[in-house]
This record gives C-alpha cells, sequence and structure tokens, in this order.
C-alpha cells in the first residue's frame, strides 16, 4: 500500500476546476516532485493533500486512511514554503523547535533535536541565531529542519528554492535529495523550475489544467515526453506534424527515420535536439550520404552550455531545428550545413495533425 493515494480528487474555485479526477500514489520513502505552468494545479494538490483546501470530491489517504475529517495538525505532515514562514520573534533554534513544543515534546530532548537537525542541514551550532542575520540559503535550511523536527511521515514542498538564485539552487537541490535519501523522507514538492524537479525527484508528475499530463522517472519523462504539452513544456521545439509509413516519417522537414515499432499513422513527432547532428558543409556528400541526410540549414545562432552547443538552424524547408553537439563539433554562425536525424532521438507524441505540405 503505498504512503500517500489521491482517488479521483477534485478540487474547485467556483466555475474553475483546480484539480480535475487527479489519480496519484506515493509510495514510501519516494521523492515525487510535481511540476507544472502558473495554473496547472500542483499547488491546489499540495494544499489538497495538506487539509489546506478541502477536496469536492475524491479522497486522500494517507497510510490507507481516508483524511477527510482529520484537520492539517493532526496528518503527521511536514510543510515548507516558498517564503520560508520564520518566525521573526525566534531565534533559530525557536523556530525549529516551534513544532516540538506543540507536540509536548520535554525541553532537553527539543534541543537535542534541533542540534540534531542544524548539523544534518549544515548550521551546527547556530540556534541562537537571529533569523534575521540568515542568508536566503540559511533561512531555507532553516524552514527545512523545522519540517523535518517532528519526524513527518511525509514531508511537503511548495516551491521550497524559488527565491534563491540559480547557483545556491542547483547546490542545495543536489544536497538536498541526499539529505531525504539518508533519512528516507518520502517527499512531495511541487516546482515550477524543471531543473530542481529533475534534479530532486525519484519520479516527475507533469500537470495541465488539473490533470495528470505525465507521469514517470526523470529520465523517462525528459527522454520520452508523451504527448506535445509536455515536449514544448520542457523546452524542446522541434516538434511537428507527421505520417509515418513503413518506419519513415514524412515531415516539414522531409523524411525522418522513426524508431522501430513506430505504428503508421498520422499524428505528432519529437526530434530531440541531440539527434540532430551535420553530415558537413553542405554538400551533396555522395549519392548514400544524400539519401539519408535532412535539408540543407543555415546556422542562425549559438548557444554554449559548457561542453555542449545549442544551435539553431533555419532550414531550406520546414520550421526551424534545434541541435545539441559537441563543443568541438559545433558550426560557426552563417555557416551552411546538411542534417542528419538519428532514430534514436526521434520522439513519437500523442495527438495531433499531419505535416503540412
Amino acid at each position: 500500500m503505498p504512503l500517500l493515494r489521491l482517488d479521483g480528487l477534485t478540487v474547485r474555485f467556483g466555475a474553475h476546476t483546480a484539480l480535475d479526477g487527479v489519480d496519484l500514489d506515493v509510495a514510501e520513502r519516494e521523492i515525487v516532485s510535481v511540476l507544472g505552468p502558473s495554473g496547472s494545479g500542483k499547488s491546489t494538490l499540495l494544499r489538497a493533500v495538506a487539509g489546506l483546501r478541502p477536496a469536492d470530491a475524491g479522497t486522500v489517504l494517507l497510510g490507507g486512511e481516508d483524511q477527510s475529517a482529520v484537520p492539517t495538525h493532526r496528518r503527521g505532515l511536514g510543510l515548507m514554503f516558498q517564503d520560508h514562514q520564520l518566525f521573526p520573534q525566534r531565534d533559530v533554534g525557536g523556530n525549529i523547535a516551534f513544532g516540538l513544543r506543540m507536540r509536548g515534546v520535554p525541553r532537553r530532548a527539543a534541543q537535542e533535536r534541533v542540534a540534531e537537525l542544524l548539523d544534518l542541514v549544515g548550521l551546527p551550532g547556530a540556534a541562537g541565531r537571529s533569523v534575521g542575520s540568515l542568508s536566503g540559503g540559511e533561512q531555507q535550511r532553516v524552514a527545512l529542519a523545522r519540517a523535518l523536527a517532528p519526524r513527518p511521515r511525509l514531508l511537503m514542498l511548495d516551491e521550497p528554492l524559488g527565491q534563491l538564485d540559480r547557483g545556491l539552487r542547483e547546490r542545495l537541490v543536489v544536497e538536498l535529495r541526499q539529505l531525504f535519501r539518508g533519512l528516507g523522507t518520502t517527499v512531495l514538492a511541487v516546482t515550477h523550475d524543471q531543473g530542481e524537479a529533475f534534479a530532486l525527484a525519484d519520479r516527475v508528475v507533469v500537470m495541465r489544467a488539473g490533470r495528470i499530463a505525465q507521469s514517470g522517472s526523470p529520465a523517462e519523462v525528459w527522454q520520452r515526453p508523451a504527448s506535445e504539452f509536455v515536449a514544448r513544456f520542457l523546452g524542446f521545439r522541434n516538434v511537428t506534424g507527421a505520417t509515418v509509413r513503413g518506419g519513415v516519417a514524412q515531415t516539414p522537414w522531409g523524411a525522418v527515420p522513426v524508431p522501430e515499432g513506430t505504428p503508421d499513422g498520422v499524428g505528432r513527432l519529437l526530434i530531440r535536439p541531440a539527434g540532430v547532428s551535420f553530415t558537413g558543409d553542405g554538400g551533396d556528400g555522395g549519392a548514400d550520404a544524400a539519401a539519408q541526410a535532412g535539408p540543407r540549414c543555415t546556422v542562425t545562432a549559438r548557444t554554449f552550455r559548457g561542453e555542449r552547443v545549442v544551435v539553431l538552424l533555419d532550414p531550406e524547408r520546414g520550421p526551424q531545428l534545434e541541435a545539441s553537439v559537441p563543443l568541438r563539433h559545433a558550426p560557426a554562425e552563417g555557416e551552411r550545413v546538411r542534417v542528419v536525424f538519428d532514430p534514436r532521438e526521434v520522439v513519437p507524441l500523442a495527438g495531433g495533425e499531419p505535416a503540412d505540405g
């Protein structure tokens, strides 16, 4: 039995349905990130699980028990929000110990737990510090320690790193994952930041308009988006209509090989940037190469991403293409190239219209 089960969870705000029959299981010790654009329902989902927003239909089960009549403070949850919500009149130790005091934990035991958590989050000996003296990253660590203090059976995070700069976010998300794995904490986190979600989670849930658009491991969702919406939300731009016959898709870019087993028919296709490479300087390169290659393109822009370069291409036919290539293979702006499509990086998507032309 999963630790958390949502069965047909529905929440409405007047005529607007924020959650529309959501089914979701979270296993014990699993870290699940709920990802989606603004208005997709991800924060409403978190609030409904916490009991901060009543459900209009469906159930929230924790440990197999229906939570509809259980108030928030009795659900055994740890909550951490984007703005941290630390008490400015209390020092660091007082903030972390707040939940323990509310549960009647003896003073000495609470002090020991505070010291233990400060060590865990990398702030040893900081119990007497004023929260106003803390940096943004330090406040985030104190808020996390406060949420973990009562040993919640489910820790819920709402945009926990949203107010931090990108460099600090990238460091802390790695630390958080290591901490949660070490503690065996079950986590349900919501965020709009893709990098944060994919780095933190065992499983990523992408939401759209109150429903789950896709759920899977970070690798599954990134490598094989289930729909055009998911692909575009993740930032992929090489999406087009296609008609597949006999292992080849006819697209505005011409013939594109598709993975073995792709069914014939009309639909939508994603060519991941890593699946777009170059044959050379735009010349024919021989009959075999010409038969296998895609259109000739002009390089219009390059963006450095460490050891790889994202190259924007203006093809002789069809919409712009994006390629991701090793730095040493990246052509210069203005250069003419001919592209080749790798079927291993071609992803059939759900639904859609045929290619134009």
